[in-house]
């Protein structure tokens, strides 16, 4: 694994840390949690598609990053269902007019968590 990859990683678990560090903080900022939770996501499909030689776009959609992946990964599927939780999480509550609330980011979480593990082992199988 090269350098960039493993720095799409580190950034990764960087804002994953964050993101489980936030949601038990007192006050907890639930916006914050959801923001990182697509952000550790984004940045390790990214990091995969770098090292299945595919020069990831420079968005923020997790469902089209998905669509990118599975085009590279025929092993690859999840719902994009998820993809689309994650980024209506992080861009709806980081303006003001909505907020988070527990509920939204610990679903978020969840599912970060889950996909986290899963893209992991993927990259590291690769």
């Amino acid at each position: 694994m090269n350098d960039v990859i493993q720095e799409w990683i580190a950034k990764s678990d960087g804002d994953f840390n964050t993101a489980e560090r936030e949601m038990v903080a007192r006050p907890p900022n639930y916006d914050a949690v959801c923001f990182h939770c697509q952000q550790c996501i984004e940045k390790l499909l990214k990091g995969i598609l770098i090292a299945r030689g595919v020069s990831p776009p420079k968005l923020h959609d997790l469902v089209e990053l998905n669509r990118l992946l599975v085009s590279s990964e025929k092993s690859w599927n999840w719902p994009d269902e998820d993809m689309r939780l994650l980024t209506h999480a992080a861009v709806s509550f980081r303006y003001p007019g909505e907020f988070a609330g527990a509920e939204e980011a610990q679903a978020a979480l969840n599912v970060c968590g889950k996909l986290r593990r899963r893209l992991m082992s993927l990259l590291h199988h690769s």
